[in-house]
């Protein structure tokens, strides 16, 4: 069955990558969470999509050049705070959801971000292994590294220029998560962003291993029709 990843929380509801949304994903019975976890300048973990806060909160200016004590002077759209890694995995530690964690390396190769994050979800007692995954191909593979034995994948774009059975075999990764379908390997592909009703009821119906939605209510009620 297709796995229905809530992407950045539910943001046709709440402000994306927020703790409000987050929390309504566990209230309302989500598949999984998927979201993206950057370091502040004092080696915090955070999660936010950009990495620059101005899109989303009242602030300006990178991640990274905020001690966490300041960036959380900054608010999202529902006044909340923006999320630590630790609030995220309190809220969901025990409680049967899982979650797709992405490493945001792709444009700041964050120093020790992999180790951190490690640690910290080992040290907390989630129900499922946490689904790790990256743009970067170095900060996967510094993570292989730390613990081999996690679920790593690959995120890009439309096109892949390599036979993807052989780069998941040559790098050690378990599945594949593209911007569009690829044929041939629906058991190890989970495709983002997919919003258009018809095209989840397609990809439910040919079992494609998930699919990140900005609306895991709708998605899930296509899915289950399909029953």
């Amino acid at each position: 069955m297709t796995m229905i990843f809530a992407h950045r929380g539910i943001p046709v509801k709440f402000p994306e990558n927020s703790l409000a949304g987050f929390k309504y994903c566990v209230d309302n019975n989500a598949d999984a969470i998927e979201f993206d976890v950057h370091l502040t300048k004092d080696g915090i973990p955070v999660i936010m999509h950009d990495e620059k806060i101005d899109r989303t909160t009242n602030g300006e200016g990178l991640i990274n050049d905020y001690s966490f004590e300041d960036l959380r002077k900054f608010k999202l759209d529902n006044d909340q705070p923006i999320p630590s890694l630790e609030e995220l995995l309190n809220l969901v530690e025990g409680k049967d959801i899982r979650l797709n964690l992405e490493f945001k390396t792709n444009k700041i190769h964050y120093q020790d971000i992999e180790e951190k994050v490690l640690k910290m979800v080992k040290d907390t007692d989630l129900m499922y292994p946490v689904i790790y995954s990256s743009f970067n191909i170095d900060s996967i593979k510094v993570a292989q590294r730390i613990d081999p034995s996690q679920d790593y994948n690959f995120l890009f774009g439309k096109r892949m220029n390599v036979d993807p059975k052989a780069f998941m075999e040559n790098e050690h990764i378990n599945s594949l998560h593209p911007g569009t379908y690829i044929p041939g390997i629906e058991d190890h592909e989970r495709i983002w962003t997919v919003d258009d009703d018809m095209e989840i009821h397609q990809l439910c119906k040919i079992g494609i291993q998930g699919i990140f939605t900005n609306d895991f209510e709708n998605a899930q009620k296509i899915r289950d029709e399909l029953k």
